[in-house]
């Protein structure tokens, strides 16, 4: 308890600094307004657009149709839709060529060529591809998602300890059952690393792609706020995308030592 309000002084004092700031009028209330006024925008947002209804639909649909909660769904699928996209197809490639080294040294030129390349300047490409709606921003999510998780599992598998190899021939064991047995589990922690990075890099992707391609999601909000310089409406979007990214993170890291908790009792 001592630690959580501990850190919690810094926070608190910046806001309270904040409020202070812009009630006072040292900063301009529509370029940066008070917490409070943030807070009442965002509360405003979390709101269900009509009384509840049963007969016209389930209690979850009501209590998602706020504009605050649609759009965070909406971008929430996408993120989870493209990560899914780009790390299934990471994975197996990196596997393939981590663990073949004609493979890596045909095509590692390219892949050092194309993964410096933001997801961000496949835009004007992506909206010429697919037009306009969920496909572009899709097919950026999982361009975002892909290099991450791809780079990680090939590391993963050619840093694999040669004795553990070495030691798996010699008891007999077959291409597949190295590869079962010793080469996937040893590079795993690099693959579910290179997983929780990819998608952090999807929040960030999908943000972008909604301010271009769509018509609903956060980013599409936060646009839409400041063709009307709505500064609470922004940061309110802003705060939300920051609780999902917290959320799914805390997810990732949990279920990062739950596959791995062989490997922590490995280090202690």
């Amino acid at each position: 308890m001592a630690s959580t309000l501990r850190g919690l002084l810094v926070p608190v004092a910046l806001l309270l600094l904040w409020e202070v700031m812009s009630r006072t009028g040292v900063v301009s209330p529509v370029v940066l307004p008070p917490p409070s006024s943030v807070a009442v925008k965002w509360w405003a947002g979390l709101q269900p657009a009509l009384p509840y209804n049963p007969q016209e639909g389930s209690y979850w649909s009501w209590l998602l149709s706020g504009e605050m909660p649609h759009d965070a769904v909406s971008s929430l699928g996408r993120v989870l839709a493209g990560f899914a996209i780009g790390a299934g197809l990471a994975v197996p490639i990196g596997l393939l060529l981590g663990t073949s080294d004609r493979l890596y040294a045909l095509f590692n030129p390219l892949l050092q060529v194309l993964r410096p390349i933001p997801p961000i300047a496949y835009i004007p490409l992506a909206i010429v591809w697919f037009g306009l709606g969920n496909p572009p921003a899709l097919f950026l999510i999982a361009l975002g998602t892909f290099f991450p998780v791809l780079v990680n599992t090939i590391a993963g598998v050619r840093q694999v300890d040669s004795i553990y190899i070495r030691a798996a021939r010699n008891l007999g064991a077959g291409q597949w059952t190295l590869f079962r047995r010793v080469i996937l589990p040893a590079a795993s922690p690099f693959v579910l690393a290179g997983m929780r990075i990819g998608i952090g890099t999807a929040f960030i992707v999908v943000i972008v792609a909604e301010m271009i391609a769509v018509s609903d999601g956060l980013g599409y909000r936060i646009l839409e706020a400041r063709e009307y310089m709505w500064s609470d409406k922004i940061i309110g979007g802003m705060l939300t995308i920051g609780v999902l990214g917290l959320i799914i993170d805390g997810a990732m890291s949990r279920l990062n030592d739950h596959l791995l908790r062989w490997h922590r009792g490995l280090e202690r």
